[in-house]
């Protein structure tokens, strides 16, 4: 009776976990999980009364709305917040920034109080404290205050410095100017004198001031690209896209000034890439959605011009809720001054007090008869003890190193100069110095014990180059001629006959090129016509010449590699996308657009093609294509055998299928899609609910395979590393033979390694705990069992496991609830305990079993995570961190 009242669900457990299959999103956690589907939301209303429906649904579940060009808009009473007693001010922040630590009044109060937190400067001015009373000092109260005022004075030097370039950083940002509408016409404005609600005009290499809604630009369609290296370090440029109603009515001057849109949003946050939200203006609604947001921080590159309306400013931008206070970082040295000190301070009391009982003991017993010692005061023996202490606290005050902090902070700022001189980490193909960013980390270098590293960008290039792929179950990209056969001494082929050809293409199998140009195999046609249309891929011509911005160096591979094989991407609008195929040029209808995101790993765009079919093509991971295959799939064998050909040979892989869809059956199923385009709660679970549904029962195409480089010299300095007892993690997304083989390229495994995978370390994990269960029973005989090592020998070994297994052994599984009708009852006090307990074992057991396995993984000499997710990576960290008390280095 207990457990149906305590749960109302059942868990679906899954026997074994599948090495190949992604686990769950970066963005789920277990409220997301539990809850169910989101249902419909309101639909694009076309009519008065379904947009105020629309708009009084979203207003219950939206808080934040801006309205056009309307300054008294926020100053409504429900837009106010109590700052202090009756005082209220406008939720929504000015555009002005601070980061800045002190101003002229808080500086002196906020800097003492900050270095008096430090041990040693507190001791001294209780020193200087007790120096001040006459029956206690035995020494000047000056020979205290001025090294401590020296002290001090040097730290709240370098603290001014510090916050004076804040002051000035932040008065130079402040003041930029831009063009804002005021009294109906564009003027020149100060970026700390924007407001929410404003519009914007922003010009080519100007950074945007504020979170900003796109909505018009001068390039065609309202694209604007964008440079977000302000952002996530990336120099590649996205592109953002207006709305078509803005883009076709917001161009000129005077209609920017009257524009009257509302905009109902979620609040401020921190996410980068998630925005949801819906535009109300002329009795319709609009979806809204990231890629029509810029953000604070960007720059503007490429386009001439774009108009904007803010949405959040100031505090309220994501770049700055994502900066918040800076976490400072102690180092080991850090704390073991620290210890010193108070170590040092248990001395001196324990000292003084020694002397202090020993003093008080001399004058009971020889003291009063000595006359020539005696001071004519008529204290108690006991009392002049007592003073005598705080005496001998002053006397033995060299004890405590005053300039310790000083002295180090010296040396680590003459250390991060001697690393910017090292010619040995000069970098002279770039011309580039090491550069030592802190001063508070350097004595941390020569300590790391383990480092994590991802593998796209940091051990490879990041520069993708299409090399093979596989089309109805045939292999191509070997070196072949014409006919097929095998070469020896292989020629690249001549793509003279493209005149679309980029000219920097290297490509060998000279069959597929035959192939290709006659034309008699269909699957060949559509798998080179879906690597030229689904695509986020933006084209830029200049000189006559394509040039292909895209957000994502695989997908600029894939459309170049089309580029190349006579299926030429040539341009796109709103709606519209424009092929040239083996010289003709066609424009087809683009119905809807499936993005691609964490969880997904997977794009499709649904495109209605001249005779008026409609069709669906898809490009993903290869564990979401096959779960979503035709039971009827001829070539799935074929394909995959290449594909673990591929990852044998370290190449990135996808799929490439589609769908043919009736016209009633894309009617049916695009009304969902705009119902859940609009939604402004759980948008993305609704969203991906609507293309789950149509991207079912797809025709395998083939797949593609991309190479991605390793760096130069990533074996040589792996090898260094290894040497000098440092452990390497690497920490991808990748499969995992692909992940394996990389590890082979890199000399992180040898043909000498012995590798253990997830099912291996399992058992083991499972028979130390079984051992641990039964230590209590067993004495120190067991104790001492349970400190051997999990291996045996002294061979080197390597961990290879994926995310699967990882969340299997770290009880870090998620479970998908399944709802069960049950009545619910209050719990009563001994079953609410019980429960606790309960959630106590299970919390102590999983902690048990995540410190297993991080003592098993650190035994071996080198660690493969693949099929993981960038919350996994973390998680990996924190725990050796965590268990291992070490210094760690993560890296990409």
């Amino acid at each position: 009776m207990t457990s149906e009242r305590d749960s109302e669900t059942t868990f679906e457990e899954y026997s074994q976990p599948n090495d190949e299959v992604m686990p769950y999103s970066d963005d789920e956690t277990e409220d997301e999980l539990d809850t169910q589907q989101p249902g419909a939301a309101t639909g694009q209303a076309h009519s008065n009364r379904d947009t105020q429906e629309s708009r009084d649904t979203l207003r219950k579940d939206c808080s934040w709305q801006v309205k056009a060009n309307d300054h008294h808009f926020y100053q409504q009473p429900q837009f106010k917040r109590t700052i202090f007693l009756c005082f209220k001010r406008s939720k929504y922040k000015g555009n002005a920034i601070k980061t800045y630590k002190y101003n002229p009044v808080t500086f002196l109060p906020l800097n003492l109080f900050e270095q008096f937190k430090r041990a040693a400067n507190f001791y001294f001015l209780v020193l200087l404290i007790l120096q001040s009373i006459p029956q206690i000092t035995t020494l000047s109260w000056y020979t205290t205050l001025v090294p401590l005022l020296l002290v001090l004075g040097i730290t709240a030097v370098k603290d001014l410095v510090d916050d004076i370039a804040r002051h000035r950083m932040d008065n130079e940002v402040n003041n930029r100017r831009c063009e804002v509408i005021r009294d109906g016409r564009f003027k020149s404005t100060k970026w700390k004198d924007i407001k929410v609600g404003d519009i914007l005009r922003l010009k080519k290499n100007t950074f945007v001031p504020a979170d900003i809604l796109l909505l018009s630009s001068s390039e065609p369609n309202s694209l604007c690209y964008v440079e977000t290296a302000e952002l996530d370090g990336e120099t590649n440029l996205k592109f953002k896209m207006a709305l078509e109603v803005t883009h076709r009515y917001l161009q000129e001057e005077g209609a920017m000034a009257n524009f009257d849109g509302l905009v109902e949003c979620e609040e401020p946050n921190n996410r980068l890439d998630k925005f949801a939200g819906t535009l109300f203006w002329r009795n319709s609604s609009y979806s809204l959605d990231a890629d029509k947001i810029l953000l604070r921080g960007c720059k503007i590159r490429n386009t001439d011009f774009c108009h904007g309306m803010v949405i959040f400013a100031g505090a309220d931008t994501k770049i700055m809720k994502n900066s918040g206070k800076t976490r400072f970082k102690r180092t080991k040295i850090d704390s073991l001054m620290n210890y010193m000190v108070y170590t040092i301070f248990i001395v001196l009391i324990l000292l003084s007090a020694g002397l202090a009982i020993g003093h008080t003991y001399w004058e009971q017993q020889i003291g009063n008869s000595s006359w020539y010692l005696y001071d004519a005061e008529d204290f108690s023996p006991p009392y002049r003890g007592f003073l005598n202490f705080w005496g001998y606290i002053i006397v033995l005050n060299t004890m405590v190193p005053i300039s310790l902090y000083v002295s180090v902070e010296v040396i680590r700022f003459g250390q991060s100069y001697f690393i910017n001189w090292d010619l040995q980490m000069y970098y002279p193909e770039k011309d580039t110095a090491a550069k030592a960013r802190t001063t508070t980390l350097n004595e941390q270098l020569g300590q790391i014990h383990y480092i994590f590293s991802d593998k796209t960008g940091t051990l490879t290039q990041n520069i993708m180059t299409f090399k093979k792929c596989c089309i109805n179950g045939q292999r191509y990209g070997d070196y072949r001629d014409g006919a097929g056969q095998l070469q020896s001494h292989p020629e690249q082929v001549d793509f003279s006959w493209n005149v679309y050809a980029d000219g920097k293409f290297s490509f060998y199998d000279h069959y597929l090129i035959e192939q290709i140009r006659a034309g008699k195999d269909p699957e060949i046609r559509k798998f080179f016509f879906l690597l030229a249309i689904c695509h986020t891929v933006m084209v830029d011509i200049s000189d006559g010449q394509l040039n292909y911005q895209a957000a994502s160096p695989d997908e600029g591979a894939l459309v170049t590699a089309a580029r190349n094989f006579g299926y030429v991407f040539l341009s796109r609008t709103q709606s519209t996308i424009t092929l040239s195929e083996m010289g003709t040029q066609r424009t087809y209808d683009v119905l809807a657009i499936l993005d691609f995101n964490s969880d997904r790993k997977r794009m499709s765009v649904i495109v209605k093609e001249a005779g008026g079919n409609i069709r669906l093509y898809c490009k993903g991971a290869d564990t979401v294509i096959y779960e979503r295959l035709h039971p009827r799939n001829p070539k799935r064998e074929a394909t995959e055998e290449a594909l673990d050909v591929f990852a044998s040979e370290t190449l990135r892989t996808l799929c490439l299928c589609y769908r043919d869809i009736s016209p009633e059956e894309f009617e049916a199923w695009n009304k969902k899609f705009l119902e859940a385009s609009v939604a402004t709660m759980n948008r993305d679970e609704a969203l991906d609910k609507v293309y789950e549904e149509i991207e079912q029962n797809l025709i395998l195409l083939g797949a593609t395979a991309i190479e991605d480089k390793l760096q130069d010299g990533v074996p040589e300095t792996i090898a260094r590393l290894s040497k000098a007892d440092i452990k390497i993690w690497v920490l991808t997304g990748d499969k995992k033979e692909t992940a394996e083989n990389i590890g082979f390229s890199c000399e992180l495994l040898t043909d000498e390694t012995t590798i253990c995978y997830g099912e291996d370390t399992s058992a083991l994990l499972q028979t130390r705990l079984e051992n641990q269960g039964n230590r209590a029973g067993s004495g120190a005989h067991s104790s001492l069992r349970m400190n051997e090592p999990f291996f045996q020998g002294s061979r080197d070994r390597a961990l290879i496991i994926t995310g699967s297994w990882l969340n299997e052994i770290l009880l870090e599984k998620k479970k998908k609830k399944k709802k069960k009708l049950k009545l619910k009852f209050p719990r009563t006090a001994e079953e609410e305990k019980k429960q606790r307990e309960k959630r106590q074992r299970a919390e102590a057991y999983k902690e048990q079993h995540q410190q297993n396995f991080v003592d098993l993984a650190c035994e071996c000499k080198a660690v493969i995570c693949c099929r993981v997710t960038p919350k996994q990576k973390a998680m990996v960290v924190e725990l050796v961190k965590k268990y291992k008390k070490a210094i760690t280095l993560a890296i990409g």
